[in-house]
């Protein structure tokens, strides 16, 4: 379903990416989606799942370097264009999104270094990748720390005592990595390579921590089952094991020196992408409810045209319009500038995946009992909409970290471009 812009300077480029992306996300993701969603947690990763339809496509079209500047070869778009790309993706699939999505996060840090090294061992061939045998995750959350890694200005942030469940030690010009990451690393059973978060300086806490790229090909690698999950179920996430595994020194992209700002940035990144796809999500529900009240007739008459039920799908199109222009104005803001300004990522986030929760909630209370059976899309986007309340971050867990940085920043000083 097409929908009016209140962006009115939206170019041709602009439009036609669009509407390859609805026509991805219409044809290709959604009804790859509602399959995986019926499948056990090992069959969406089995060799004949419809999963790898679905990355093959997405690669071929160039969807997985979105986020990717062009010098690298990646697709080099504005913030605007990301968002409606993403909007479109989120409408069709909240977890395929996320999958996609954390498929280039090693390339992206990458990116950042402008080691030439690393672009050539992780980004070219990863930009250049076209059948999605290159994937990669990011592996932060732990089994005994999850909010704990971004407790940033926290005294336990930095305490000697917060052990982290991944070390890494310095063995000449080789890191040697040891410990687990959780099971909601997501790609994590399937991907080829891990943006990993792990600890240098135990005596430092988490503000010891450094990322590294990791390779997971590599001996000393394992992997845990796929989890089981009420929500996402199309978005695999599983543990990843480390036994003494080696990797270069220079693949450590980040030390306890620039840790805490490297976090701000990758947070800010993937909050930005977590609220334009709650914005496809919140539509979503919007779109399917408005369909919905035009059909069912109830008191004599089409659901809509019932006072009453004319109120509620205007709440339902007042969020979606909200969360559109919340995340599109914090997307502009934080991919235009270096670093990022956290907080107004961190407001994207928490401000969108709860209005798109809420729209789902209302929409199910509309459609009725109706919107509890798996017959309809409804009742999966309700399990996948609670997941984005925890997902990258508990919702309460990013407040607090925006309270801290608000606390040191406000009033920031004006850009001045």
């Amino acid at each position: 379903m097409d929908y009016f812009d209140l962006n009115m300077d939206l170019t041709k480029e602009d439009k036609e990416i669009r509407a390859a992306a609805r026509e991805f996300a219409e044809g290709v993701m959604r009804p790859i989606s509602l399959e995986l969603d019926k499948m056990s947690a090992k069959q969406v990763i089995a060799n004949d799942s419809p999963l790898w339809e679905f990355m093959q496509q997405a690669y071929s079209l160039g969807f997985h370097s979105i986020l990717l500047p062009e010098y690298y070869g990646g697709q080099g778009l504005t913030p605007l264009q990301i968002h409606l790309v993403f909007e479109e993706f989120g409408w069709a699939s909240f977890g395929l999104s996320v999958f996609l999505a954390v498929a280039c996060f090693p390339a992206y840090c990458a990116c950042m270094t402008g080691e030439e090294e690393l672009v050539e061992a992780f980004v070219k061939p990863f930009c250049e990748c076209r059948d999605g045998s290159v994937r990669g995750c990011w592996a932060i959350t732990e089994p005994d720390h999850g909010s704990d890694v971004i407790a940033i200005g926290e005294e336990c942030f930095t305490s000697p005592e917060m052990i982290s469940s991944v070390q890494a030690v310095l063995d000449g010009n080789e890191w040697v990595i040891n410990g687990q990451k959780s099971a909601w690393v997501s790609g994590g059973s399937v991907a080829t390579h891990a943006l990993l978060h792990c600890q240098i300086e135990p005596s430092k806490g988490f503000a010891g921590n450094g990322i590294c790229i990791v390779p997971l090909d590599l001996n000393g690698v394992s992997r845990g089952e796929p989890l089981e999950k009420i929500g996402q179920r199309d978005l695999n996430q599983g543990e990843i094991f480390f036994d003494g595994v080696r990797i270069p020194k220079q693949w450590m992209i980040v030390g306890p020196e620039f840790y805490v700002p490297m976090l701000d940035i990758i947070l800010a990144s993937a909050n930005l992408c977590m609220a334009s796809w709650a914005t496809g999500l919140a539509r979503a529900a919007f779109e399917e409810s408005l369909t919905y009240t035009k059909q069912r007739v109830q008191g004599g008459g089409p659901l809509l045209e019932h006072y009453s039920m004319k109120q509620r799908i205007f709440h339902l199109f007042r969020r979606v319009e909200t969360c559109r222009v919340v995340s599109r104005t914090a997307m502009n803001l934080n991919f235009s500038i270096s670093p990022p300004h956290v907080e107004y990522s961190l407001w994207a986030k928490v401000q969108c995946t709860e209005m798109a929760f809420k729209n789902i909630h209302e929409a199910i209370q509309i459609w009725g009992a109706n919107g509890l059976t798996r017959e309809y899309v409804l009742e999966k986007l309700f399990r996948d909409a609670r997941a984005t309340l925890i997902e990258d971050g508990n919702n309460e867990t990013l407040a607090r970290h925006g309270g801290h940085v608000l606390a040191e920043t406000y009033p920031r000083r004006p850009l001045d471009f």
